[in-house]
């Protein structure tokens, strides 16, 4: 990329950095018959659960919480991703379908329904090393994009858009009715996704990597 292109990107971070802040809002969400994409783990990090506290309440995707049932709390993959979590520690995997939002410990990636964390030895301990798989559903591959903010108010998140569009011509926003995600980007390949989430950190803005829908 030419220096000047850089230098003008960089400078628009600054505008965007400051922008976002202004918006107090940016952030840094039976068993199914399906196919895992097991080349490389989408995530891994610390699981834990949740359960009859919660049986019966509405998740954030609308529906209610059965602790039963093959689900997980995300903080922001598309409500319907499914994902295959496998216990690091004794190698047990169940399938799983985000339905609602979490966790809000900022230690762990994900929280399992009671009976996903049953699935796969999670419940005594409380809580284990994961990894997390993206599972293909009707035989497409996962495709992946760059979230730089989510937002409770779709306002906020096109306002943020207008901003980067003029940079990232290909951003979007996401809505799934509880959040308005900011997303740029469309890739095939995890790789490509993690070469601008780069992109965007060496201008000093915060993105994650998420699944594309």
């Amino acid at each position: 990329m030419p220096s000047k292109t850089l230098e003008n990107r960089s400078r628009a971070a600054v505008a965007l950095m400051v922008f976002c802040a202004a918006l107090s809002g940016c952030s840094a969400n039976r068993r199914p018959e399906t196919r895992p994409s097991r080349a490389k783990p989408f995530d891994k990090g610390t699981a834990s659960w949740y359960g009859v506290q919660f049986h019966g309440r509405r998740t954030a995707s609308g529906e209610r919480y059965d602790m039963n049932e093959l689900t997980a709390a995300h903080r922001s993959l598309p409500f319907g991703t499914l994902l295959e979590v496998r216990n690091v520690r004794n190698g047990k995997s169940v399938v799983v379908r985000v339905n609602d939002r979490g966790p809000f410990s900022k230690s762990r990636i994900l929280d399992l329904s009671f009976g996903a964390a049953r699935e796969i030895g999670l419940v005594l301990s409380g809580t284990a090393p994961v990894e997390v798989y993206l599972v293909e559903q009707g035989g497409a591959p996962p495709r992946y994009t760059v979230q730089v903010a989510a937002f409770g108010e779709e306002e906020r998140a096109l306002a943020l858009k207008g901003e980067l569009s003029r940079y990232y011509p290909e951003t979007v926003v996401r809505s799934d009715g509880t959040w308005s995600r900011v997303q740029v980007g469309a890739f095939d390949e995890r790789d490509k996704a993690e070469a601008l989430r780069r992109e965007l950190a060496a201008m000093g803005m915060s993105s994650i990597v998420v699944a594309a829908r």
